[in-house]
């Protein structure tokens, strides 16, 4: 089978297409013809070295996968060749065949297509934990969303709406803000030319966001920070603008707020059944249109440096997918 191959954490144009034996299920798990992958930023991370895990070499990096069973190993009674699925992992995805454990394996909904289904893992997963299981948002409270045109930007406005929050989206340019309204948002700042503190007062009659929902880090987190209500929450979610902030605590005590660390990776393998309660409505919800993936572009699997390079350049609004 054909799989993208990280050898070292190195620049991306490192990685290679190589031809790699066919995989064999264990115990408990099943091998997944891999129909679709989706990209986020996390992936650009892990083959340069500079993400929180470091899977050992050599590994294929991409953790968002739809597909069909290919075989089932021992044990494994809820899923049959055939069967049409979607999976999370942290990498393994670039590939023509995934291992995946069975019970972290879900049917996909019949109205559901491959590129949807690849693109709704990760994305959906990490801002539904964020929003439902940490934050406990509730209906009519302010959401501010930064990086709000990226792939989990995208699934936090639309989970924040399904559960009655007022989202205020927060991007770079005004051509990513027009997306994010599209998107369901019902106020935009663009925090390249705008005062992000005095814009989130500003909307918010001076009392500030109630959560915050923070994937890009770097300059971006203090001044949100400071515009949060009074006992707001605040997800820290990634870093994707580069650098991980140094918060002067000061500002939490005085807010009365909480900073709150979201890892979906650890929480799936920490909490498997409350994800898979968690996906149980994500999927529901997708299929009442309740929830849409935005798709930018799909790649072939041999453009994968081409697809991590736009990701890297911050033109992507949505999901970019690869399509083995």
């Amino acid at each position: 089978m054909k799989a993208v191959i990280c050898k070292s954490f190195d620049v991306i144009e490192n990685l290679t297409i190589e031809e790699i034996p066919s995989l064999k299920p264990d115990k408990d798990e099943v091998i997944i013809h891999v129909k679709a992958c989706g990209l986020n930023f996390p992936d650009t991370l892990i083959v340069q070295g500079k993400y929180q895990f470091k899977p050992d070499f050599p590994f294929s990096p991409g953790g968002e996968i739809s597909g069909i069973i290919k075989e089932v190993g021992e044990n494994v009674s809820h899923l049959k060749v055939g069967d049409h699925i979607m999976y999370g992992s942290v990498f393994g995805g670039f590939a023509e065949e995934v291992k995946a454990k069975a019970n972290e394996v879900f049917i996909m909904p019949p109205t559901m297509d491959f590129t949807t289904a690849a693109s709704s893992m990760l994305t959906y997963g990490t801002s539904y934990h964020a929003l439902v299981n940490r934050a406990k948002i509730q209906k009519g409270e302010t959401l501010l969303v930064l990086g709000a045109a990226g792939g989990v930007g995208t699934a936090a406005i639309q989970i924040g709406k399904t559960l009655g929050a007022t989202i205020i989206a927060a991007a770079s340019t005004n051509e990513k803000l027009e997306f994010c309204k599209e998107n369901g948002a019902d106020f935009t700042i663009n925090y390249s030319t705008e005062n992000l503190k005095e814009r989130v007062k500003k909307l918010t009659n001076g009392k500030g966001a109630d959560v915050i929902y923070d994937p890009i880090g770097d300059k971006f987190s203090e001044p949100a920070l400071r515009a949060i209500a009074w006992k707001g929450k605040y997800l820290v979610v990634g870093f994707a603008a580069g650098e991980i902030p140094k918060i002067p605590l000061n500002i939490v005590l005085l807010k009365g707020c909480q900073l709150i660390g979201i890892f979906w990776g650890a929480f799936i393998k920490n909490e498997p059944q409350l994800n898979t309660k968690n996906f149980m409505t994500i999927v529901k919800w997708f299929a009442e249109g309740k929830l849409k993936s935005r798709i930018h572009k799909e790649y072939p699997l041999e453009k994968i440096v081409e697809a991590m390079q736009v990701m890297i350049n911050k033109e992507v609004k949505g999901k970019i997918v690869l399509i083995p």
